[in-house]
C-alpha cells in the first residue's frame, strides 16, 4: 500500500473537504480571496485533514462533520504557513513563490488572521464543546511553539530537548488534534482518544524530523523549497544539534558560527560536518523511533482499510523524499 493508495481511498472524501474549503474561503474582500486561494491551491500533502477523515473512519463515523473539521484543520495549518513565511522571510514553498513574496508581508499576516477567525466560526457550527476545546488548545499551543522557535533562532546552545519541545508544540500538536478529532466524532472512549492523540503527536514529530533532515539532504524540486533555508534562518535543528554534540571542537565551531551568523555562506562546510558525523542517520533513527511509538498506539484499532491507511501514513512519513 502506497501514499497514492491512501489518496485514492479517501479521494471522494477529500473532494468534499475541498468543496467546504472553497465555500468557506468566500469573502467580499478581493485580496482575502486572492491570497487564500493562492496558498490553498498551491498543492501540499493535505496530511492533517486526511488524518481527520481516516481517524473518523477507523471509528466507524458515518456523519458529515468530519468534512468541516478537516477543512478547519487545513485552515489553521494554512494560517500558520502564511505567518511562518513572513517570520522566516521565505520566498519559496511547494516550488512556488510564497504568498508574502507575491502579495507582501502585511497581506499574508492579515489573511492568516482571517483564516484563523474563519476556522473558529466553523468550529461553532459543529456545536461540540469537546471539539472546540481540542482545536482551541491546539491553536494556542501552536502559537507558543512559533514563539519558542523564534527564541531559539541564532542560539547554538539549544538542546535536543528544547528542539523537540518546539516540534511537539508547533508541528505535532495539529497532527495530534486531527487524529483526536476523528476519534471524538466516532464516540471513542477517553482511552481510545488518548491513543489516537499519541499516534498523532508522534507521527507529527517524525514528519518534522524528516522535514528538517531534508533541508540538508533533499532536492529542491522534490521538497519545493530552497535547501539550506533552516541554516540561513539560524534554526538549530536536530542534524546541527547532534553534529555539534558528537563532532570535534573544530566541527562544532563551524556549526555554532553558522547558526549565530545565519545566511547561506557557510552551508557547504556545515553540510560536510553533518555528513562526517552521520547526523542525518541519527535524525532518521529518531524519526523511526517516533513512528514505532505511533504505530504501537493504534494497535487496538479493529482491522479496516482506514487502519491500514493510518499505518501506511506513518511509514510514508519516514520514507518520503519530499
Amino acid at each position: 500500500m502506497s501514499i497514492e493508495y491512501i489518496r485514492s481511498f479517501i479521494a471522494q472524501d477529500m473532494d468534499i473537504v475541498d468543496d467546504v474549503i472553497r465555500e468557506k474561503l468566500h469573502s467580499h474582500v478581493l485580496l482575502i480571496r486572492q491570497v487564500s486561494e493562492y496558498i490553498i491551491n498551491s498543492g501540499g500533502k493535505r496530511l492533517r485533514p486526511a488524518l481527520v477523515i481516516l481517524s473518523a473512519g477507523a471509528f466507524g463515523y458515518s456523519g458529515k462533520f468530519h468534512y468541516n473539521l478537516a477543512a478547519i484543520v487545513e485552515f489553521i495549518h494554512t494560517a500558520t504557513l502564511l505567518h511562518d513565511d513572513v517570520v522566516d522571510e521565505s520566498d519559496l514553498r511547494r516550488n512556488r513563490e510564497t504568498a508574502n513574496a507575491l502579495f507582501g508581508n502585511a497581506a499574508s499576516v492579515l489573511v492568516g488572521d482571517f483564516l484563523y477567525s474563519r476556522a473558529f466560526q466553523m468550529m461553532v457550527d459543529v456545536d461540540n464543546m469537546r471539539v472546540m476545546q481540542v482545536l482551541a488548545d491546539a491553536t494556542n499551543t501552536i502559537a507558543e511553539g512559533e514563539v519558542l522557535q523564534l527564541l531559539n533562532c541564532r542560539d547554538p546552545l539549544v538542546t535536543e530537548e528544547n528542539y523537540l519541545q518546539v516540534i511537539r508544540f508547533k508541528t505535532a500538536k495539529l497532527f495530534e488534534a486531527a487524529s483526536r478529532l476523528g476519534a471524538i466524532l466516532g464516540n471513542a472512549t477517553p482511552e481510545e482518544e488518548d491513543a489516537m492523540s499519541i499516534y498523532g503527536i508522534h507521527l507529527g514529530t517524525a514528519f518534522q524530523l524528516i522535514d528538517d533532515m531534508l533541508d540538508y539532504s533533499g532536492n529542491n524540486q522534490d521538497t519545493g523549497k530552497n535547501l539550506g533555508d533552516d541554516l540561513a534562518e539560524g534554526k538549530p535543528t536536530l542534524p546541527l544539534i547532534y553534529a555539534m554534540k558528537v563532532g570535534t571542537p573544530e566541527q562544532a565551531n563551524i556549526i555554532r558560527k553558522a547558526i549565530e551568523d545565519g545566511g547561506k555562506d557557510g552551508f557547504q562546510p556545515v553540510l560536510d560536518v553533518i555528513r562526517q558525523t552521520a547526523a542525518l542517520d541519527y535524525a532518521k533513527q529518531c524519526a523511526a523511533a517516533e513512528i514505532a511509538t505511533a504505530i504501537e498506539a493504534i494497535a487496538f484499532l479493529p482491522e479496516s482499510e482506514y487502519k491500514k491507511c493510518l499505518l501506511q501514513l506513518a511509514n510514508f512519513s519516514v520514507t518520503r523524499n519530499y
